[in-house]
Protein backbone atom coordinates (compact mmCIF):
# COMPACT_ATOMS: atom_id res chain seq x y z
CA UNK A 1 0.00 0.00 0.00
CA UNK A 2 1.44 3.44 -1.13
CA UNK A 3 2.53 5.68 1.55
CA UNK A 4 -0.01 8.78 1.70
CA UNK A 5 2.95 11.43 2.60
CA UNK A 6 6.39 11.40 1.87
CA UNK A 7 9.09 13.55 3.34
CA UNK A 8 10.64 16.41 2.06
CA UNK A 9 13.78 16.51 0.22
CA UNK A 10 16.78 17.47 2.08
CA UNK A 11 18.56 20.50 1.28
CA UNK A 12 22.24 19.10 2.11
CA UNK A 13 24.21 18.41 -1.01
CA UNK A 14 27.51 17.83 1.53
CA UNK A 15 29.42 15.42 -0.22
CA UNK A 16 28.03 14.66 -3.30
CA UNK A 17 30.01 13.44 -6.55
CA UNK A 18 30.11 14.79 -10.06
CA UNK A 19 32.52 15.97 -12.75
CA UNK A 20 32.18 18.38 -14.95
CA UNK A 21 32.11 17.49 -19.28
CA UNK A 22 33.05 20.53 -21.25
CA UNK A 23 30.23 20.07 -23.85
CA UNK A 24 28.70 22.98 -23.30
CA UNK A 25 29.64 24.98 -26.47
CA UNK A 26 29.71 22.43 -28.98
CA UNK A 27 26.99 20.02 -27.90
CA UNK A 28 24.01 21.97 -26.39
CA UNK A 29 21.18 22.82 -28.82
CA UNK A 30 19.65 26.26 -29.17
CA UNK A 31 16.03 26.46 -27.54
CA UNK A 32 13.52 29.28 -27.62
CA UNK A 33 14.91 32.09 -24.92
CA UNK A 34 11.10 32.24 -23.11
CA UNK A 35 11.06 27.81 -22.95
CA UNK A 36 11.00 26.74 -19.27
CA UNK A 37 14.12 25.34 -18.34
CA UNK A 38 13.42 21.56 -18.21
CA UNK A 39 14.05 19.27 -15.03
CA UNK A 40 14.32 15.62 -13.97
CA UNK A 41 15.68 13.33 -11.47
CA UNK A 42 16.33 9.42 -12.10
CA UNK A 43 18.65 6.52 -10.07
CA UNK A 44 20.33 3.70 -10.92
CA UNK A 45 20.73 0.54 -9.06
CA UNK A 46 21.57 -3.51 -10.01
CA UNK A 47 22.40 -6.36 -8.49
CA UNK A 48 21.19 -5.79 -5.13
CA UNK A 49 19.33 -9.51 -5.15
CA UNK A 50 21.52 -11.88 -4.94
CA UNK A 51 20.03 -14.51 -2.57
CA UNK A 52 16.63 -13.89 -0.58
CA UNK A 53 17.91 -12.31 2.50
CA UNK A 54 17.69 -8.96 0.19
CA UNK A 55 14.61 -9.26 -1.14
CA UNK A 56 13.82 -6.76 2.45
CA UNK A 57 17.11 -4.44 1.76
CA UNK A 58 16.28 -4.13 -1.80
CA UNK A 59 12.31 -3.29 -1.09
CA UNK A 60 14.17 -0.37 1.40
CA UNK A 61 16.21 0.96 -1.30
CA UNK A 62 13.01 1.29 -3.85
CA UNK A 63 11.28 2.87 -0.63
CA UNK A 64 13.94 5.61 0.13
CA UNK A 65 14.33 6.61 -3.84
CA UNK A 66 10.55 6.98 -3.91
CA UNK A 67 10.43 9.17 -1.29
CA UNK A 68 11.44 11.75 -3.49
CA UNK A 69 9.05 13.84 -5.11
CA UNK A 70 10.90 15.05 -8.04
CA UNK A 71 11.99 11.45 -8.89
CA UNK A 72 10.87 10.71 -12.99
CA UNK A 73 12.24 6.86 -13.12
CA UNK A 74 14.35 4.22 -11.68
CA UNK A 75 16.29 1.76 -13.46
CA UNK A 76 17.45 -2.02 -12.03
CA UNK A 77 20.77 -2.40 -14.29
CA UNK A 78 20.32 -6.29 -14.34
CA UNK A 79 20.89 -9.14 -12.12
CA UNK A 80 17.49 -9.82 -10.23
CA UNK A 81 19.46 -13.02 -8.71
CA UNK A 82 22.50 -14.29 -7.72
CA UNK A 83 25.23 -16.01 -10.40
CA UNK A 84 25.03 -19.75 -8.57
CA UNK A 85 21.12 -19.29 -7.83
CA UNK A 86 18.84 -22.01 -9.95
CA UNK A 87 17.19 -20.16 -12.44
CA UNK A 88 13.59 -21.13 -11.41
CA UNK A 89 10.36 -20.07 -12.82
CA UNK A 90 9.58 -19.53 -9.05
CA UNK A 91 12.37 -17.04 -8.58
CA UNK A 92 12.04 -14.83 -11.49
CA UNK A 93 8.01 -14.15 -10.21
CA UNK A 94 9.45 -13.47 -6.43
CA UNK A 95 11.99 -11.29 -7.55
CA UNK A 96 9.47 -9.35 -9.63
CA UNK A 97 6.79 -8.77 -7.08
CA UNK A 98 10.14 -7.04 -5.12
CA UNK A 99 10.65 -4.66 -8.18
CA UNK A 100 7.19 -4.06 -8.40
CA UNK A 101 6.85 -2.18 -4.90
CA UNK A 102 9.02 0.81 -7.11
CA UNK A 103 6.83 4.09 -6.06
CA UNK A 104 8.40 5.70 -8.78
CA UNK A 105 8.47 3.69 -12.86
CA UNK A 106 11.06 0.93 -12.79
CA UNK A 107 12.85 -0.14 -16.07
CA UNK A 108 14.21 -3.55 -15.76
CA UNK A 109 17.47 -4.31 -18.22
CA UNK A 110 18.95 -7.93 -17.76
CA UNK A 111 22.03 -8.87 -16.62
CA UNK A 112 24.06 -11.74 -17.44
CA UNK A 113 23.20 -13.77 -13.97
CA UNK A 114 19.89 -13.33 -14.91
CA UNK A 115 20.06 -15.86 -18.01
CA UNK A 116 23.63 -16.14 -18.92
CA UNK A 117 25.03 -18.34 -15.39
CA UNK A 118 21.89 -20.46 -15.89
CA UNK A 119 23.75 -22.77 -18.24
CA UNK A 120 26.14 -22.80 -15.27
CA UNK A 121 25.74 -26.30 -12.98
CA UNK A 122 25.69 -24.21 -9.42
CA UNK A 123 22.68 -22.45 -11.09
CA UNK A 124 20.59 -25.64 -12.24
CA UNK A 125 21.89 -26.22 -15.86
CA UNK A 126 19.69 -24.50 -17.54
CA UNK A 127 19.22 -23.97 -21.23
CA UNK A 128 20.65 -19.81 -21.15
CA UNK A 129 18.33 -18.81 -24.09
CA UNK A 130 15.18 -20.65 -23.17
CA UNK A 131 15.69 -18.78 -19.74
CA UNK A 132 16.03 -15.69 -21.64
CA UNK A 133 12.84 -16.31 -23.38
CA UNK A 134 11.16 -17.02 -20.17
CA UNK A 135 12.11 -13.70 -18.95
CA UNK A 136 10.89 -12.11 -21.78
CA UNK A 137 7.12 -13.51 -21.37
CA UNK A 138 7.04 -13.01 -17.68
CA UNK A 139 8.79 -9.49 -16.77
CA UNK A 140 8.80 -7.94 -19.63
CA UNK A 141 4.85 -9.08 -21.37
CA UNK A 142 4.19 -5.44 -20.56
CA UNK A 143 4.10 -2.21 -23.30
CA UNK A 144 4.74 -0.13 -20.08
CA UNK A 145 7.46 0.20 -17.08
CA UNK A 146 7.44 -1.99 -13.81
CA UNK A 147 6.13 -0.31 -10.80
CA UNK A 148 3.16 1.32 -8.87
CA UNK A 149 3.00 4.32 -11.08
CA UNK A 150 4.09 2.98 -14.56
CA UNK A 151 5.63 5.12 -17.82
CA UNK A 152 4.66 3.51 -21.17
CA UNK A 153 7.69 2.26 -23.22
CA UNK A 154 8.02 1.25 -26.64
CA UNK A 155 9.74 -2.78 -27.04
CA UNK A 156 11.82 -3.59 -30.24
CA UNK A 157 9.44 -6.76 -30.31
CA UNK A 158 7.05 -4.44 -32.05
CA UNK A 159 9.16 -4.36 -35.51
CA UNK A 160 8.23 -7.63 -36.75
CA UNK A 161 12.14 -8.80 -37.74
CA UNK A 162 13.12 -8.05 -34.47
CA UNK A 163 9.92 -10.17 -32.46
CA UNK A 164 12.17 -12.05 -30.09
CA UNK A 165 13.48 -8.76 -28.31
CA UNK A 166 10.98 -7.02 -25.66
CA UNK A 167 13.85 -6.55 -23.60
CA UNK A 168 15.34 -3.74 -26.08
CA UNK A 169 13.23 -0.74 -24.69
CA UNK A 170 12.55 2.96 -25.47
CA UNK A 171 10.79 5.91 -23.52
CA UNK A 172 11.20 9.37 -23.53
CA UNK A 173 10.88 12.52 -20.30
CA UNK A 174 10.26 15.46 -21.75
CA UNK A 175 13.08 15.75 -25.03
CA UNK A 176 15.77 13.37 -23.25
CA UNK A 177 15.78 10.00 -25.32
CA UNK A 178 16.20 6.65 -23.15
CA UNK A 179 17.25 3.07 -24.47
CA UNK A 180 17.47 0.11 -22.44
CA UNK A 181 19.73 -2.90 -24.18
CA UNK A 182 20.42 -6.46 -23.34
CA UNK A 183 24.15 -6.48 -23.48
CA UNK A 184 25.32 -8.46 -20.32
CA UNK A 185 28.59 -9.41 -18.66
CA UNK A 186 30.68 -12.40 -19.24
CA UNK A 187 31.54 -11.11 -22.91
CA UNK A 188 28.42 -10.69 -24.13
CA UNK A 189 27.56 -14.19 -23.84
CA UNK A 190 29.90 -14.64 -27.30
CA UNK A 191 31.03 -18.18 -27.49
CA UNK A 192 34.37 -19.16 -28.85
CA UNK A 193 33.04 -22.55 -29.91
CA UNK A 194 33.07 -23.44 -33.72
CA UNK A 195 29.77 -23.44 -35.66
CA UNK A 196 27.96 -20.62 -35.89
CA UNK A 197 27.18 -18.03 -32.63
CA UNK A 198 23.64 -17.96 -32.98
CA UNK A 199 22.31 -16.46 -30.21
CA UNK A 200 25.25 -13.42 -30.32
CA UNK A 201 24.94 -12.86 -33.42
CA UNK A 202 21.18 -12.69 -34.02
CA UNK A 203 21.51 -10.31 -31.00
CA UNK A 204 24.06 -8.09 -32.34
CA UNK A 205 21.91 -7.07 -35.23
CA UNK A 206 19.06 -6.56 -32.66
CA UNK A 207 21.02 -4.17 -30.57
CA UNK A 208 22.58 -2.44 -33.72
CA UNK A 209 19.25 -1.84 -35.29
CA UNK A 210 17.66 -0.47 -31.84
CA UNK A 211 20.40 1.75 -31.40
CA UNK A 212 20.11 3.32 -35.38
CA UNK A 213 17.05 3.54 -34.67
CA UNK A 214 17.09 5.39 -31.42
CA UNK A 215 19.36 8.22 -33.03
CA UNK A 216 16.91 8.67 -35.73
CA UNK A 217 13.71 8.96 -33.34
CA UNK A 218 16.41 11.30 -31.32
CA UNK A 219 16.79 13.32 -34.19
CA UNK A 220 12.95 13.49 -35.72
CA UNK A 221 11.74 14.84 -32.15
CA UNK A 222 14.65 17.63 -31.79
CA UNK A 223 15.68 15.24 -28.89
CA UNK A 224 17.99 17.18 -26.78
CA UNK A 225 19.88 13.99 -25.59
CA UNK A 226 20.11 9.87 -25.59
CA UNK A 227 20.63 7.96 -22.37
CA UNK A 228 22.04 4.37 -22.75
CA UNK A 229 21.85 1.77 -20.17
CA UNK A 230 23.48 -1.32 -20.24
CA UNK A 231 24.46 -3.72 -17.29
CA UNK A 232 27.69 -5.53 -19.09
CA UNK A 233 31.32 -3.41 -19.08
CA UNK A 234 31.73 -3.07 -22.88
CA UNK A 235 35.68 -2.05 -21.91
CA UNK A 236 34.96 1.17 -24.54
CA UNK A 237 39.39 1.43 -24.32
CA UNK A 238 39.67 -1.18 -26.49
CA UNK A 239 37.96 -0.51 -29.21
CA UNK A 240 39.45 -1.01 -32.60
CA UNK A 241 43.27 0.00 -31.34
CA UNK A 242 45.23 -2.16 -33.86
CA UNK A 243 48.53 -3.41 -32.10
CA UNK A 244 52.03 -2.26 -33.41
CA UNK A 245 53.97 -5.65 -33.56
CA UNK A 246 51.10 -8.30 -33.29
CA UNK A 247 53.54 -11.13 -34.02
CA UNK A 248 55.34 -10.67 -30.68
CA UNK A 249 52.74 -12.31 -29.11
CA UNK A 250 53.52 -15.59 -30.60
CA UNK A 251 50.54 -17.25 -31.22
CA UNK A 252 48.64 -15.87 -28.05
CA UNK A 253 45.77 -14.38 -29.58
CA UNK A 254 43.99 -11.94 -27.78
CA UNK A 255 40.39 -13.28 -26.92
CA UNK A 256 37.75 -12.38 -29.12
CA UNK A 257 35.77 -8.72 -28.20
CA UNK A 258 32.12 -9.68 -27.43
CA UNK A 259 31.71 -6.30 -27.29
CA UNK A 260 33.21 -5.16 -30.49
CA UNK A 261 29.83 -4.93 -32.68
CA UNK A 262 28.14 -2.85 -29.80
CA UNK A 263 31.58 -0.13 -29.80
CA UNK A 264 31.09 0.20 -33.51
CA UNK A 265 27.39 0.98 -33.25
CA UNK A 266 27.89 2.96 -30.65
CA UNK A 267 29.99 5.46 -32.78
CA UNK A 268 27.41 5.10 -35.92
CA UNK A 269 24.98 5.90 -33.37
CA UNK A 270 26.83 9.11 -32.44
CA UNK A 271 27.98 10.18 -35.39
CA UNK A 272 24.17 10.07 -36.37
CA UNK A 273 22.94 11.80 -33.02
CA UNK A 274 25.04 14.79 -33.10
CA UNK A 275 23.55 15.46 -29.46
CA UNK A 276 25.04 14.70 -26.08
CA UNK A 277 24.83 10.48 -25.90
CA UNK A 278 25.15 9.32 -22.68
CA UNK A 279 26.42 5.70 -21.63
CA UNK A 280 25.54 3.68 -18.22
CA UNK A 281 26.36 0.55 -17.10
CA UNK A 282 28.01 -1.00 -13.72
CA UNK A 283 31.13 -1.75 -13.29
CA UNK A 284 32.55 -4.45 -11.52
CA UNK A 285 35.81 -2.98 -10.30
CA UNK A 286 35.28 -0.85 -6.95
CA UNK A 287 35.28 2.59 -8.02
CA UNK A 288 36.81 5.37 -5.95
CA UNK A 289 33.47 7.18 -4.99
CA UNK A 290 31.32 4.81 -6.58
CA UNK A 291 31.00 5.42 -9.96
CA UNK A 292 33.57 6.80 -13.48
CA UNK A 293 32.48 9.07 -15.50
CA UNK A 294 34.96 9.47 -18.92
CA UNK A 295 35.40 9.60 -22.59
CA UNK A 296 36.89 6.54 -23.55
CA UNK A 297 35.56 6.05 -27.13
CA UNK A 298 37.65 6.28 -29.91
CA UNK A 299 36.35 5.32 -33.28
CA UNK A 300 38.56 3.47 -36.66
CA UNK A 301 40.83 6.47 -36.73
CA UNK A 302 41.61 6.70 -32.97
CA UNK A 303 39.11 9.93 -32.86
CA UNK A 304 37.79 10.50 -29.56
CA UNK A 305 33.40 9.98 -29.85
CA UNK A 306 33.66 14.06 -28.23
CA UNK A 307 29.76 13.55 -27.83
CA UNK A 308 29.36 10.00 -26.28
CA UNK A 309 30.14 10.19 -22.13
CA UNK A 310 30.26 7.40 -20.26
CA UNK A 311 29.01 6.77 -16.47
CA UNK A 312 30.48 3.55 -14.86
CA UNK A 313 28.51 2.79 -11.89
CA UNK A 314 30.15 0.76 -9.13
CA UNK A 315 28.47 1.89 -5.38
CA UNK A 316 30.00 0.32 -2.08
CA UNK A 317 27.24 -0.67 -0.13
CA UNK A 318 24.65 -1.91 -2.58
CA UNK A 319 21.87 -2.22 -0.63
CA UNK A 320 21.85 1.33 0.97
CA UNK A 321 23.18 3.35 -2.01
CA UNK A 322 22.16 4.59 -5.43
CA UNK A 323 23.42 6.69 -8.29
CA UNK A 324 21.24 9.42 -8.70
CA UNK A 325 21.06 11.90 -11.50
CA UNK A 326 19.26 15.27 -11.06
CA UNK A 327 19.18 17.77 -14.27
CA UNK A 328 18.17 21.63 -14.59
CA UNK A 329 18.67 22.97 -17.42
CA UNK A 330 18.23 26.06 -15.89
CA UNK A 331 21.78 25.91 -14.94
CA UNK A 332 25.10 25.57 -16.58
CA UNK A 333 25.97 22.77 -16.99
CA UNK A 334 22.67 21.19 -15.86
CA UNK A 335 23.58 17.21 -14.72
CA UNK A 336 24.56 16.27 -11.80
CA UNK A 337 25.61 12.85 -10.53
CA UNK A 338 25.65 12.01 -7.15
CA UNK A 339 25.49 9.10 -4.51
CA UNK A 340 22.69 8.80 -2.37
CA UNK A 341 22.72 6.29 0.79
CA UNK A 342 19.02 5.13 2.46
CA UNK A 343 18.60 7.22 5.71
CA UNK A 344 19.03 5.49 8.79
CA UNK A 345 15.83 6.24 10.33
CA UNK A 346 13.71 4.54 7.13
CA UNK A 347 12.34 1.35 8.50
CA UNK A 348 12.25 -2.04 6.78
CA UNK A 349 9.12 -2.81 4.85
CA UNK A 350 7.49 -6.54 5.35
CA UNK A 351 8.92 -8.51 2.28
CA UNK A 352 6.63 -9.88 -0.92
CA UNK A 353 4.47 -12.63 0.04
CA UNK A 354 6.97 -15.76 -1.40
CA UNK A 355 5.55 -17.28 -4.59
CA UNK A 356 5.12 -21.65 -3.81
CA UNK A 357 7.15 -23.40 -6.58
CA UNK A 358 5.62 -26.75 -7.77
CA UNK A 359 8.40 -27.37 -10.91
CA UNK A 360 11.11 -29.19 -10.53
CA UNK A 361 14.58 -27.95 -9.75
CA UNK A 362 15.83 -28.24 -13.19
CA UNK A 363 13.18 -28.59 -15.87
CA UNK A 364 13.87 -29.82 -19.47
CA UNK A 365 16.25 -28.01 -21.53
CA UNK A 366 14.80 -26.92 -24.95
CA UNK A 367 17.23 -26.44 -27.90
CA UNK A 368 16.50 -22.19 -27.73
CA UNK A 369 19.36 -21.60 -30.25
CA UNK A 370 19.84 -19.92 -33.54
CA UNK A 371 16.30 -17.75 -32.86
CA UNK A 372 16.24 -15.90 -35.85
CA UNK A 373 18.91 -15.48 -38.87
CA UNK A 374 20.79 -11.98 -39.18
CA UNK A 375 19.35 -9.82 -41.68
CA UNK A 376 20.74 -6.86 -43.69
CA UNK A 377 19.73 -4.03 -42.20
CA UNK A 378 17.36 -1.52 -43.39
CA UNK A 379 16.05 2.25 -42.84
CA UNK A 380 14.67 2.33 -39.18
CA UNK A 381 10.88 2.41 -39.04
CA UNK A 382 8.85 5.13 -36.99
CA UNK A 383 7.57 3.14 -34.11
CA UNK A 384 4.40 4.51 -32.46
CA UNK A 385 5.19 6.68 -29.42
CA UNK A 386 3.58 5.76 -26.76
CA UNK A 387 4.94 8.02 -24.50
CA UNK A 388 2.84 11.15 -25.23
CA UNK A 389 0.48 11.64 -22.13
CA UNK A 390 2.25 10.10 -19.52
CA UNK A 391 4.95 12.16 -18.65
CA UNK A 392 4.55 14.96 -15.37
CA UNK A 393 5.64 18.71 -16.22
CA UNK A 394 8.47 18.49 -14.13
CA UNK A 395 9.84 15.47 -16.11
CA UNK A 396 11.68 17.09 -18.49
CA UNK A 397 15.37 16.75 -19.77
CA UNK A 398 18.71 17.81 -20.74
CA UNK A 399 21.92 17.28 -22.69
CA UNK A 400 24.53 14.89 -20.52
CA UNK A 401 26.83 17.83 -19.40
CA UNK A 402 27.59 17.38 -15.48
CA UNK A 403 29.10 19.63 -13.19
CA UNK A 404 30.25 19.85 -9.51
CA UNK A 405 27.98 20.77 -7.17
CA UNK A 406 28.66 23.54 -4.57
CA UNK A 407 29.94 22.33 -0.79
CA UNK A 408 27.56 24.13 1.24
CA UNK A 409 28.11 23.76 5.20
CA UNK A 410 27.24 20.25 6.52
CA UNK A 411 23.70 20.30 8.19
CA UNK A 412 21.56 17.24 9.70
CA UNK A 413 18.99 15.81 7.17
CA UNK A 414 15.45 15.80 7.06
CA UNK A 415 14.42 12.36 9.01
CA UNK A 416 13.55 10.22 5.99
CA UNK A 417 14.91 11.69 2.84
CA UNK A 418 17.79 10.39 1.20
CA UNK A 419 21.41 11.19 2.61
CA UNK A 420 24.13 11.65 0.14
CA UNK A 421 27.53 9.82 0.77
CA UNK A 422 30.63 11.68 1.34
CA UNK A 423 33.34 11.66 -1.18
CA UNK A 424 36.22 13.53 -3.24
CA UNK A 425 35.04 15.75 -6.59
CA UNK A 426 36.58 14.01 -9.78
CA UNK A 427 37.85 16.25 -12.63
CA UNK A 428 37.10 15.87 -16.42
CA UNK A 429 38.94 14.29 -18.72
Amino acid sequence: MRAKGRHRRSASTHGAVALAVALACCLTQERPANAAAPRYTFAVIGGTLQDAADEAPTQRLLEAIGLDKQMSFVVYDGNLKGATEACRDSLYEQRQQVLETSRVPLFFIPGGHDWVACAQPQAGGYDAVERLDFIRQTLLSDSASMGQNSLALTRESEVARFRPYRENIRWQIGDTVFIGLNVPGENNHYSSAGGRNGEFEDRAVATSFWLEHAAEYAKRRDARAVVIFVKGDPDLKQYERPERFPWLRFGHARPRDGYLEFKRSLVKMAETFRGPVLLVHYDDRRLAGGFLIDQPLRNDKSERVANLTRIAISPRERLTQWIQVDADFGKRPPFRVSVRNVPKNLPAPTAPQTVPSEEPAVPPVPDASGLMPALPMQEPPILPDNNQGNNPSNNQSAPPILTAPSQPSPQASAPGSAEPASSSVQRGP
